[in-house]
This record gives C-alpha cells, sequence and structure tokens, in this order.
C-alpha cells in the first residue's frame, strides 16, 4: 500500500439508479434503489478508490459495512456516493460513506476493507478449498 494514502481523502461517484438497482416485489410504481444494490455500490466506490493506493499485485476485500438507509430514491434518479478515509489501521482502511439522490440524503455509513497481496490471499483459498475437498477457481475467475 503506498504511503500517499491519508486520512480525509474522498471521492465522489455519480449512478443513476437504472431497473437492475431497483426492488421489484412492490411492483413496477414502487421500483426504488435496493439496499442491496446501495450497498454494492459503496463497495465498488470504495475498492475503486482504493486502486489508486495499491502496489502492484496488491487490491482490497470488504470486512464490514454499516449503514442506514434513509430515503426512497426513484428508479431513473442519480445518485452520489462520497466515500472519505475516516481511518487508516497499517492495512485495514476505513471509510465514511455519504449518498444523496437528487432531493435528500438517503443514506449514511461506514466501510472498512483490508489491503491484501493477491497471490498470498489466493493460496490461503486454495488451502481452505483443498482442506474443504472442493476444487479450486481457476486464476484470475
Amino acid at each position: 500500500m503506498k504511503s500517499n494514502l491519508t486520512v480525509g481523502l474522498s471521492a465522489t461517484r455519480s449512478i443513476e439508479v437504472d431497473t437492475g438497482r431497483t426492488i421489484d416485489f412492490l411492483g413496477e410504481s414502487l421500483r426504488v434503489y435496493a439496499t442491496p444494490a446501495l450497498v454494492w455500490d459503496f463497495e465498488f466506490a470504495c475498492r475503486e478508490f482504493l486502486l489508486d493506493y495499491v502496489d502492484a499485485g496488491e487490491d482490497s476485500v470488504g470486512t464490514g459495512i454499516s449503514l442506514s438507509h434513509d430515503g426512497a430514491t426513484l428508479r431513473g434518479m442519480n445518485v452520489e456516493l462520497t466515500v472519505t478515509v475516516s481511518k487508516i489501521e497499517g492495512r485495514l482502511v476505513t471509510f465514511s460513506l455519504l449518498a444523496k439522490d437528487e432531493i435528500e440524503k438517503i443514506s449514511q455509513g461506514t466501510h472498512s476493507r483490508f489491503v491484501v497481496d493477491v497471490e498470498k490471499l489466493r493460496a490461503r483459498v486454495a488451502a481452505k478449498a483443498a482442506k474443504a475437498g472442493k476444487l479450486p477457481t481457476p486464476k484470475g475467475s
């Protein structure tokens, strides 16, 4: 991990709430941003942010997320996700999360990611798969 990653750095990502990001169980007139999609979008935004601060052969994995989802965002509306580095403890990076749609704040919370050496992680997963009697997934999958 590069030393220029510091507390306070942030990034904002804009997304449009498309059909794939909405709930479907309340009918077409209530297609609003689904909480699992919001979680996915925050995780993606934090990972993408960290890619500028990791060394070759490194990536990050999520270790925890806690957020509120306080407002219904309609399909077709835009959302701004802001992720801000709030804590760095060795290879563990914690972000403050904030999401706003065109009308209001819809979410806030925290998300932690651990910077990993991809090959070391691959070896640990392969060892666990062998112990469990599972075949490992081919490299790059």
